[in-house]
Order: C-alpha cells, then structure tokens, then sequence
C-alpha cells in the first residue's frame, strides 16, 4: 500500500543487528568478532551501506570501541566490524601477537579479511574498500595493515601506537620495511598508499613511556627499536614526517588534554571519516579524492 514500510527480506537475527554478539570466526575459531549494524539496514536493505573496521588495544576492549562508532554508524549507513585477538595465543605470556602482523604462523592480517568476507555474507555488503581505525595496539596493527594492503582501504585513521614501522628500505621489519615483501610476499605500493587519505591523532598527555621502551633481549626488540622517538608523540611525528616525505595524504593532530584514551581520540576520527564518507549526493568519495 502507498505510505507501508517494507521490511528488506532479511534472514538476520536479532543477535546481529544493533550491537552483536561477539560471532566466532569461521576460518579459525581461536578468533572472533562483534559488529554494530543499524536496524535501518532491515528497511533500507544493504545498498549503500559500508564497513568500518575498529581494532582494540592491548586491552581487548573489541566491544567497547565498536560501540564508540555506534553513533557515525547511524548516520553514516555502516557496518562496524571490532576484531578479538585474545592475547595468549599459542604462548600464555603473549601480549602482542597482532601488533606486528604476524605471530609463529598466524597471519593476523589474512585474518582480517576473513572476517571481513564474513560480515559481507552476514550482511551483504559491499567490502571491497572499507575504513580503518586503530587505537594504541589496534594502531600498531592499523597502520601495518596499511602497508600490506592499501588496496581494501577508504581511509585510514591511526591513534597513538606505542611503536611505528618507518616507510625504510634500509632496515628490517618491524622496524622498517625492507624485507616486507620476503615475510608476507606483498612489497610496498605506494601510489596505492598515496590514494588513501590517513589521519594520525595522539593525546598531548600522552608521555608515559613505560610500555612503549624496547629493551634488548625482551619483546620485538631489535636494532634501532627506540629511534623513531621516546613518546608516542615523538614517534608519530616521526612517521608523519616519514609519510609525508613519500607524499601520503596524511594529517597529524594532538589532542589536547589527552593522555593515553582511546575515548578522547575517537571524536577526531569520527569527523575524519565522515569527511571522507561524504561524496556527490552521499555516496562514498572514492580514495584519495578530497572534498
């Protein structure tokens, strides 16, 4: 009848929409994830709408931080994807497993993307470009991610690694990018990286250093582990300058008053990507193109 809504002929369940359930990889159960799917998608069905991925700290605060893009969701037509990397994967004293990419014989990368076909099938989406944000540990893996894959990513937004890989053909992961293509067969492309526009965000607050000091013979320490700088802030303004130099659409911002929170951060990055979520009549901008 004129005027009815008509529900799109999903077979979702209700665990599915709003804010999920955590949901178990079906690739490798060890993993999981949880999204944030407005109710919208049932009427609207899934045209249009699109996928941003939020990765966790060493916390594993997944579900926390998807819900701290539930509001940019609504208005933006998106999926909200948090992946779950539990910490003690095959070594109970590991903490840091997918900061670095990969860990023994995981691929946290490659498991991304499988999570993301998932949610594709669950939802069906388009996934082909999706929106990346990383926060502390989740920005370690955001921004190598980034490196590997340029290609799958609409924008990307990076806030306060403890630790960064500088773009560096003179030295070797994980602190440069030397032998990138010898460790995960992909080498870097960086007129795609060049389409991607990326945001770098740190709280001016955030000096503590304790977890962030590489130590020889502890962790991922290596030669020239500490050189991009002593804080957080000092080593991404020492990738800022790195980006910049090979012409990455990158900005950097300090957030004032801010130490080491996610929640102070998100504010910046939900105004970044809804800039570049918002093209000709509401359509997505394609990458690298600015409004």
């Amino acid at each position: 009848m004129p005027g009815q809504t008509t529900e799109y002929n999903y077979q979702l369940s209700g665990y599915y929409l709003g804010a999920s359930t955590t949901i178990a990889c079906q690739h490798d159960q060890r993993f999981s994830f949880c999204t944030y799917a407005p109710r919208s998608i049932l009427k609207d069905g899934p045209e249009g709408y699109r996928l941003l991925v939020a990765v966790h700290s060493s916390d594993r605060d997944y579900q926390d931080i998807r819900m701290q893009f539930a509001d940019l969701a609504e208005k933006e037509k998106l999926i909200v994807l948090a992946p779950l990397f539990p910490s003690g994967i095959a070594d109970r004293q590991d903490n840091d497993n997918y900061k670095y990419i990969a860990y023994r014989d995981i691929r946290f990368d490659l498991l991304l993307l499988q999570m993301i076909e998932e949610a594709a099938t669950l939802y069906g989406i388009n996934v082909d470009r999706f929106a990346l944000f990383g926060f502390s540990g989740g920005a370690h893996f955001a921004h190598r991610f980034f490196y590997l894959h340029p290609d799958r990513l609409s924008a990307v937004s990076i806030a306060a690694p403890g630790s960064v890989t500088i773009l560096d053909q003179g030295q070797d992961w994980w602190v440069g990018t030397r032998n990138m293509e010898d460790l995960f067969g992909k080498s870097l492309d960086l007129a795609a990286m060049r389409q991607v526009p990326a945001q770098l965000l740190v709280g001016r607050e955030d000096t503590n250093t304790d977890a962030i000091t590489h130590r020889p013979g502890r962790g991922k320490w290596m030669p020239g582990a500490n050189d991009a700088g002593v804080t957080r802030i000092d080593r991404l303004h020492t990738l800022y300058k790195n980006w910049q130099a090979q012409d990455l659409a990158v900005s950097l911002e300090e957030i004032p008053g801010a130490g080491h929170d996610c929640r102070p951060l998100v504010a910046p990055a939900v105004r970044f990507f809804a800039e570049h979520m918002r093209g000709e009549n509401g359509q997505p901008l394609v990458a690298g193109k600015h409004p």
